[in-house]
């Protein structure tokens, strides 16, 4: 029976270039030339540490890493902006931005509900964090990937491993 996977997945590669970007476009700016801003990827937790002065150079500096996401064909949506800003010692600012991986379990629920709603012959199954989606025909499967390009499920999604 013919089937794919549903997943979400950043290539840390292509994040790590889209970060180390932003932090040559920030240390190049003239209005960044006295600060002791600071931009850094934890591989291991998917989570971007900004380290600045105040909330305007916090915001340049959120929007040329979502440039350099856009540049990079990566989808600015992987973003987590939720957690908020807290000051450190003295006059600095802390913000952690997380990236997101895998798909949680609302956003799948809200997959396989979008994909029963169509009436389509196929069976979507959360499997951690990732749907997959069984058909008989492939064009039910294809249908399926075109109806979520089309909306929007708060993150990026990939379509992989489709077998006949």
């Amino acid at each position: 029976m013919p089937s794919f996977d549903i997943v979400s997945k950043i290539d840390t590669q292509t994040l790590d270039n889209a970060i180390n970007n932003a932090k040559k476009e920030i240390l190049n700016r003239y209005d960044f030339s006295t600060s002791k801003s600071s931009i850094e990827l934890d591989k291991k937790t998917n989570q971007i540490q900004i380290i600045t002065e105040d909330d305007m150079r916090l915001k340049a500096i959120t929007d040329a890493i979502i440039s350099r996401f856009v540049k990079q064909n990566l989808a600015p949506n992987a973003l987590d902006f939720e957690k908020p800003y807290y000051a450190i010692t003295g006059n600095m600012i802390k913000k952690e931005i997380g990236v997101k991986e895998g798909i949680d379990k609302e956003a799948a629920k809200k997959i396989v509900k979008k994909i029963k709603d169509t009436n389509l012959k196929v069976q979507a199954s959360i499997m951690e964090d990732q749907v997959r989606v069984q058909g008989k025909k492939l064009d039910d499967l294809q249908a399926v990937i075109s109806i979520c390009r089309n909306e929007n499920f708060g993150q990026p999604l990939q379509f992989i491993n489709m077998r006949n």
